[in-house]
């Protein structure tokens, strides 16, 4: 069962550019995890045409469709202090594009204003180094942490929507030379190639081999380049393979090395509750051994109602935005919560793959 869609052929972006190249109030609710959700909101709200409409929504107080009472501003989901919003991403495009729309509040407010995954998803060697740089140093120049995707291995998705990636490993591995060129000095979260582990079932045993090498190598290269680096490696989700074999699969591909690996990561464009997950990962890791420092993050950006029962995972219905990005858990040997797919972003059913779509943006934020 593969994760979902994260971007099709030709887009530029992924979750978040990384530049040029292609039914109630609205309180804040634990979910059966612990973790920090938000009441979901009305249907879409009507707009006024009046000459107040197109004052700063921070400058004024807003009034109900229905009575014109002032209601409170919205209230967001905590913001890490410590992760990075990239300046540059779909949605806030979107938001900047489209101040009167009835939507914008709620999706400005609790996707745009999160931070998220700047994915590398086109395989772009010359522009790549100063690419990343401009991602890390712009973190960097905050204090903040920012979480890059590196997903240009070869053979990519399987041949599924998001395929793409380097023609051969010899190009892979020169690519992630030029990546980890760019991490520079400072904390980094690496996601490092979303479904090549889980979803490696497609390769014969000497592709495998080959795809395992390289992404060793690649964990080595980006931790050596930076030390400061935290790589993750691709653990899938708590319904796809059991704890032991993709364990197994991962230590294959040089997750239990420290030299390599600071952990792994779950859920990547997928649904599941972030209780399921936080299981399923320390299973994972008591399997996989390796150092005891070892830790998992999970993608809880779309997990909020967990997952849909049928296994639908190409833009369900009835989802819901998910945790607030975090690296303070309270959870042991749980890194992170991070959102690497950006919500509203489509797996491909109600937009083109990798594509913001508003109103999926709005039934998942509201």
């Amino acid at each position: 069962m593969a994760a979902s869609v994260v971007v099709a052929v030709g887009t530029v972006t992924g979750m978040i550019r990384a530049l040029d190249d292609e039914r109630g109030t609205n309180t804040a609710r634990p979910d059966a995890s612990g973790a920090t959700l938000l009441v979901p909101l009305p249907d879409v709200p009507s707009v006024s045409n009046s000459p107040s409409a197109k004052t700063s929504s921070s400058a004024r107080p807003k009034k109900t469709a229905a009575t014109g009472a002032v209601r409170k501003p919205r209230r967001t989901a905590t913001v890490s202090p410590r992760l990075y919003r990239h300046p540059e991403s779909q949605v806030l495009d979107w938001v900047r594009a489209h101040p009167d729309d009835p939507r914008t509040e709620v999706i400005a407010d609790r996707i745009a204003d999160q931070p998220a995954a700047v994915w590398f998803a086109d395989f772009t060697p010359s522009t790549i180094t100063s690419r990343v740089r401009a991602v890390t140093s712009g973190a960097a120049a905050q204090d903040r942490v920012p979480v890059v995707v590196p997903y240009a291995i070869p053979d990519r998705d399987c041949g599924g929507a998001s395929e793409g990636g380097a023609d051969d490993f010899d190009a892979y591995d020169a690519w992630i030379d030029d990546f980890a060129a760019g991490l520079g000095s400072g904390e980094v979260v690496v996601i490092l190639e979303p479904d090549s582990i889980a979803q490696s079932d497609c390769l014969s045993d000497a592709q495998r081999a080959d795809r395992f090498t390289a992404l060793a190598r690649a964990g080595r290269v980006l931790k050596a380049a930076d030390p400061k680096a935290r790589v993750y490696y691709d653990a899938g989700h708590s319904d796809w393979n059991p704890a032991g074999q993709q364990a197994s699969l991962l230590k294959q591909a040089g997750a239990a090395s420290a030299a390599s690996s600071d952990g792994i990561f779950s859920n990547v464009s997928n649904f599941h509750a972030t209780s399921a997950e936080i299981a399923y990962d320390r299973q994972v890791l008591a399997a996989l051994g390796g150092p005891a420092g070892l830790g998992a993050v999970i993608d809880t950006s779309r997990n909020g109602n967990g997952a849909p029962a049928d296994g639908q995972w190409c833009d369900p219905a009835g989802r819901k935005i998910g945790r607030a990005p975090t690296l303070d858990t309270g959870e042991a040997r749980i890194d992170g919560y991070l959102w690497v797919k950006l919500p509203g972003e489509s797996d491909g059913c109600k937009g083109a793959a990798g594509t913001f779509t508003a109103s999926y943006a709005y039934d998942l934020a509201r």
